[in-house]
């Protein structure tokens, strides 16, 4: 199964979001730590705030931030409301299945079956979970070509 760039940009987000709670983050901040379009980011924070993940300051001193702790964002909640949609296989769309198979081949029942191990397995993971390891992951992040140099947050797993 593959994501699509909204679940993988979302999760992107979430992260960033986590890494750094103690203030207003902009979206061109995240856009050019991961260097990726701030106009898809806009897109994307839209849905995470319509979704209730994050919320968002207007404003001059605006800004986004995680709207719950990064232990009650749970991974598989967020791929199931980022992802258009889990058509693994024609059969999956009942609206436009037009396979002559439907009903008389497993390939369906497969699918759904990975398709449920899948979501469980992400179920069992947090936001925190993805960003225990916090120091690393900002060194990683990069600002204007600069390593993005924010102190070390304590964070309870």
């Amino acid at each position: 199964m593959r994501q699509n760039v909204r679940t993988d940009y979302s999760i992107r987000v979430l992260m960033y979001l986590a890494l750094y709670t103690e203030n207003l983050v902009s979206i061109e901040e995240i856009a050019k730590s991961y260097a990726i379009s701030k106009n898809h980011l806009t897109k994307v924070v839209h849905i995470l705030v319509k979704s209730g993940f994050v919320t968002s300051v207007r404003g001059r001193n605006g800004g986004i931030k995680l709207a719950k702790l990064p232990e009650d964002i749970n991974i598989g909640h967020v791929v199931s409301q980022t992802e258009e949609d889990f058509y693994l296989v024609e059969c999956f769309n009942t609206t436009s299945n037009k396979c002559v198979m439907t009903g008389a081949c497993k390939l369906g029942n497969v699918f759904s079956e990975a398709l449920e191990a899948y979501m469980e397995s992400l179920s069992r993971y947090s936001l925190r979970n993805l960003v225990e390891n916090q120091q690393m992951m900002r060194r990683a992040l990069r600002r204007n070509d600069q390593l993005i140099d924010i102190k070390l947050i304590d964070v309870k797993l």
